[in-house]
This record gives C-alpha cells, structure tokens and sequence, in this order.
C-alpha cells in the first residue's frame, strides 16, 4: 500500500485510544502523547498499545511524548465545556477549587492577577476566545470577551509571554522525564523552548542515546534565537497554536516557511502541528482551506505534519488520519522538494555520495533507495535531499527503527534475525519481502559502506534477485 512520504504523527486520547491498530493500520507514523492530559496509567495503557499495533502490523511507529512545559490551563469545567458570549464578563481565578462555566473559571498555581494589567490581551484554547483584561481586584482578573468560543477543561491560557521570565524546564517536566524513560520513548517534544539553554538543560537529564529531542517553536523568543535552539535540539515543531498568539496570527504563515527552510540547512528534522484539520474534530471531512493549510506544510519541506484534537478527542480520528495522507500524497505525487547542493555537503565523500543518490533517481528505474545504517545517520542523510522515491533504512535496531519513523521518506525496517550469517544484500532483500506492504519494484540505488573506513563510501544499483514479486 501506498503511503506518503511526509510523515504523520497522531495525538493519541480517549477518542483514539481503542482505536490504534487502526490508526497504525492508517498510516501512523508517530504516536504522539501529550502528558498534559490523561493519567499515568493512561499514558502507559497507550505506549503499550502502539508498541503492539506496530508490531502486528510490521511497522516501525515511534512514541513522542509531550512534556507539559510552563504551559496555563484552565481548571475544570462544569460538563467538560463552556461557549462564552462576545461581549460578555468572564473572570480568571486562581483557586483550584473553582469549577468554571461561561461566567468564571479558574488558572491555577498561574497567580494572573500578580502578572497582568488592564488593557492586557489573554487567548484561550488557541485562540479560540479572546479576551481583554478590564479589571484586577481581590485576586481576580475582570475581562470583557472579545471573540466569544468553545472552552473546554484543560483549555490553554495564553498571556503575553515576556510577563512569565525565562521559561524552561518547570517542576512538572522534571517529574515527567522518569517517566516517559521509563516508557521508552523515542522523541521528547520540550515545550515552550525560549533559548537554547532550556533544550540544553533537558538533555543533561536524557542518557546519551536517549529520546530525541523536539524543540517546539510557540514563542517570539523562539523564532528570535531558531539558530540556536535548532543547533541544540535535534528536531523542530512549528507549534503554531501558541506561536499564534504570541505574535500576530497573519506572520505565522511566513515564519512557518522561514523556520521549516531554516530546519533544513541545519539538518533537522522538522514537524508542522496544530489546526491542520480542525474541522474533523466534529465533521467527516476537512474544508477546503484545512487542505490547503496541508498541502502548504507539505509543500515548505516539512518532515511530518500532526493531528492534534482531531484524533485525541474528535469524531473522526481514523477519518482524520486517512484525509491527512490523501492530501500529503496528492501534493507530494506533483512537486519536487529536494535540496540544492551546498558547498559543505560537497565538501565530504559520505555527503556527495548522498546527494548523488537523490540526482540519480531521476535517471534510473530504481523503485527505492535502500540503505543499511547503524545509528540512523545515513537515513537521515539521505531524507535531507528529498528524493523523489521511498528510502528503505536497514538497521538492527528497533530503537533507530523508530527514531527514524519521523523522517520524511524513510521506511524503517528492522533486519530479521536469524539471517546475520547471510550476505548483508540477501539480509536486506529477505527482510524487504517479509513486509506486508513491499514496494513493487526490481531494482533499488543501494547506498552502503565498504570494509575501508570513512563512513558512506559505496552506490550502486542494485538488481533484486528474482524481480518484481
């Protein structure tokens, strides 16, 4: 079966937890746990669950956790949802005790009244309402609505971020760390990264083959130091709910295509997330304009694209998911993504050799690249330049399998045991063939290294043993 090249990462929630294998049947690529929400328990119930689907199906499906950041959240609300009224009084609490409705609600631990002023503009649930401050008193914050909406429990408050300090990593996130190694887990998404120091200050907490880390762009401070914190993380997420509301929404557009270009000439991975199909959280189809904001992402060189609410608490999750890969598919079947050659990338052998790869696919009737790699290195290399044709990374180790579920273009697969005392290329095609969904193809560009040292040293085309299956 075909599947696009861009990849897709599902939020996994109570609208998605029984359905899994459907989603991992669909296309999942990178499960996503947000451990803002849910349970201990719960987090661990869905960890398990994807770890199963993934194998039954013969797939590589990687686990990202959401680590909470210093993120506002409303507290409980009365039956779980409340729709404000524009025009109408609405006050921040900062009791925990509060059980809000469309008149009140409460941010607790946020201390707002100590930090906001009149005039001040706050943002709800992405920007779903809008509210402007009009009065503090007795510890409580008097706002007018400005853009009445949705609110949910848990719903995000946003503030002007220069009023909460430097960020980084809070008490939860400490705490959360532990656990998602525990877990396992094969990407840390970090949350309102301002500098590099905050991805540096996680990573002194990882092991040094830990999860990787996901920098998520949501603030002005984070567009304005990208170059570090791309450097210090070792993939990007345009979360652009939040980055939405920190700067103003009609830059957003823009800032996507500069930061996605931008993760590209770093060698970084890069995610576009939130809103992408909004409308599938109550409607079995996306409108047109979700298409579009898609095709967009797709089209700005982004590795993968994510569902949020769309699957962790929508109608139509598996829906969702399936509308998400026709999309990426449409556009990748008629565009051209790979990169142009850098003197840098010409400057070593192993970076040659890899664009040379992605030149050639245009040449040859090669239905794939494969290549066996290690530590994932080469994979990545070759996921950069965007060929036009699936790269199929052979490895020994699940943990890189699914590291490299994330890469765009890249299909995962984990060498069969049983088979090390076979030539690496009978390894490689034994292993091809035993997937459920083997490409259709006789011939591959095999990119490997020789017994001589120095890393990538050897393409060639590779004719498979008894052709087409």
């Amino acid at each position: 079966m075909d599947r696009p090249r861009t990849k897709q990462v599902c939020t996994i929630g109570p609208a998605s937890a029984d359905k899994i294998p459907d989603l991992v049947a669909a296309g999942m690529d990178v499960a996503r746990i947000n451990f803002s929400h849910g349970t201990a328990d719960d987090h661990k119930t869905w960890v398990h669950a994807v770890r199963a689907a993934a194998h039954s199906a013969r797939r590589s499906v990687a686990v990202m956790v959401d680590l909470p950041g210093p993120k506002l959240r409303l507290g409980e609300i009365e039956g779980g949802e409340a729709r404000l009224a524009t025009g109408a009084e609405f006050i921040l609490r900062n009791d925990a005790e509060t059980v809000g409705d469309a008149t009140a609600a409460s941010v607790p631990g946020a201390d707002l009244a100590a930090k906001l002023q009149a005039g001040d503009r706050v943002l709800l649930a992405d920007g779903a309402v809008e509210l402007r401050v009009v009065e503090i008193t007795d510890g409580q914050v008097r706002t007018e609505v400005v853009n009445g909406g949705l609110l949910r429990t848990r719903s995000g408050v946003n503030v002007p971020s220069e009023r909460f300090g430097d960020g980084g990593l809070t008490d939860e996130d400490r705490a959360a760390v532990p656990r998602a190694l525990e877990l396992r887990v094969d990407l840390l998404a970090q949350s309102f990264v301002r500098s590099a120091n905050d991805v540096a200050d996680l990573k002194q907490m990882l092991p040094a083959d830990g999860p990787r880390v996901v920098a998520k762009i949501e603030t002005r401070a984070a567009v304005d130091d990208f170059a570090a914190i791309a450097a210090a993380a070792d993939g990007i997420m345009v979360a652009r709910g939040d980055l939405g509301v920190d700067i103003p929404f009609e830059d957003v557009p823009m800032i996507q295509k500069d930061l996605l270009g931008r993760a590209a000439d770093a060698d970084r991975f890069s995610i576009v997330a939130t809103q992408m199909l909004e409308s599938m959280t109550g409607a079995a189809r996306p409108t047109r304009a979700e298409a579009s904001d898609v095709a967009n992402a797709v089209l700005d060189g982004a590795d993968a694209v994510m569902l949020s609410a769309e699957t962790a608490i929508g109608a139509y999750p598996v829906e969702a998911l399936n509308a998400l890969g026709r999309i990426c598919m449409a556009v990748e079947s008629r565009t051209d993504h790979r990169s142009a050659p850098t003197d840098s990338q010409h400057a070593a052998a192993a970076k040659a050799i890899v664009q040379a790869t992605a030149a050639i696919t245009d040449l040859s009737d090669a239905g794939a690249v494969w290549c066996f790699t290690r530590t994932g290195r080469t994979a990545e290399m070759l996921s950069m330049t965007r060929p036009r044709i699936p790269i199929v990374a052979f490895t020994l180790s699940p943990v890189v399998a699914r590291r490299l579920a994330v890469r765009r273009g890249v299909v995962p697969l984990v060498l069969q045991a049983g088979t090390k005392n076979s030539p690496l290329t009978d390894q490689m095609e034994s292993t091809w063939r035993a997937q459920r969904s083997a490409g259709n193809y006789d011939s591959v560009l095999l990119v490997t290294t020789s017994s001589q040292p120095g890393g990538i040293n050897r393409l060639e085309i590779h004719r498979l043993t008894g052709g087409r299956r």
